[in-house]
């Protein structure tokens, strides 16, 4: 899972490595931001999809700081890594985009569309609710501070079920996840230290503008949502769709790319 990749020559947008394609089209630009621990390669397949049906169509995948090409920098929260989003917006000339994120990727799509211009969010698999997520990695701070990093994150990895996909999307994840220590804790540096009643008001202050703005939200999850975060979704964001794309574990996008190009083709029209 720590296996070094990406010898290709990203471009350079606001200090972030970056896949720039399309020359663009009246249709919403898209930004493809990965999860954490992997780099902007996870979404090739899908651009290439992307490129046969809809071949003007701008899109910009990032690798995230500390992931890929992108240099490692002090700190990771949440506040910051939005600002650096928009830097990437700007320096590429990209007005509104539709933020397309994959698991923590998805967290940041939604802060980004709540602080920012936006015509639209896909959320891959990255429940909003951040306390119950919080409280579990709360439990595991010591371990995944100390020398039990790897074997804790082996269990997070586990609960990705990679078995699940086609053999090629099984090979992608498993090249591009590298899960080093340092960067993991400071992505989850809130998680571990902010209060409960913090990380709550956030997301609501983010889902209440969210609502005001109307920009369309998707969610798609590889498992049907729990009743109690399907309720608390409906209420913190009941104009959003969601689509359960079973059988697919925490990878939904890479079960099908030609059907998730064909989902991002249709977005921000």
């Amino acid at each position: 899972m720590d296996t070094e990749q990406d010898t290709d020559h990203p471009v350079d947008i606001a200090g972030l490595a970056a896949d720039d394609h399309g020359a663009g089209t009246d249709a919403a630009p898209l930004l493809l931001v990965h999860g954490l621990t992997f780099d902007r390669s996870m979404w090739r397949g899908i651009v290439a999809e992307l490129e046969r049906i809809d071949p003007a169509r701008r899109t910009v995948a990032i690798d995230l700081p500390g992931h890929g090409r992108s240099p490692d920098q002090p700190a990771y929260d949440l506040d910051t890594l939005t600002a650096q989003l928009h830097h990437v917006v700007e320096a590429a000339g990209l007005t509104a985009p539709v933020v397309v994120g994959h698991s923590f990727g998805g967290r940041l799509a939604t802060s980004y569309a709540a602080h920012h211009p936006a015509r639209g969010v896909v959320n891959i698999d990255q429940p909003l609710d951040a306390a119950p997520f919080a409280t579990f990695v709360r439990a595991l701070a010591e371990r995944l501070r100390g020398p039990g990093f790897r074997a804790v994150w082996q269990m997070f990895y586990d609960s990705f079920h990679v078995e699940l996909l086609p053999a090629d999307a099984q090979d992608l994840v498993r090249s591009t996840s590298r899960a080093r220590q340092q960067v993991v804790l400071g992505y989850w540096s809130q998680l571990l230290t902010q209060p409960t009643a913090e990380l709550t008001a956030m997301i609501e202050q983010e889902t209440a503008a969210l609502r005001a703005s109307g920009a369309p939200y998707l969610y798609i999850t590889g498992d049907e949502p729990k009743p109690g975060y399907a309720r608390w979704f409906g209420e913190h964001l009941p104009a959003a769709t969601v689509e359960v794309w079973a059988h697919s574990g925490h990878f939904p996008h890479l079960v099908d790319p030609q059907r998730f190009a064909r989902l991002l083709a249709g977005l921000g029209r």
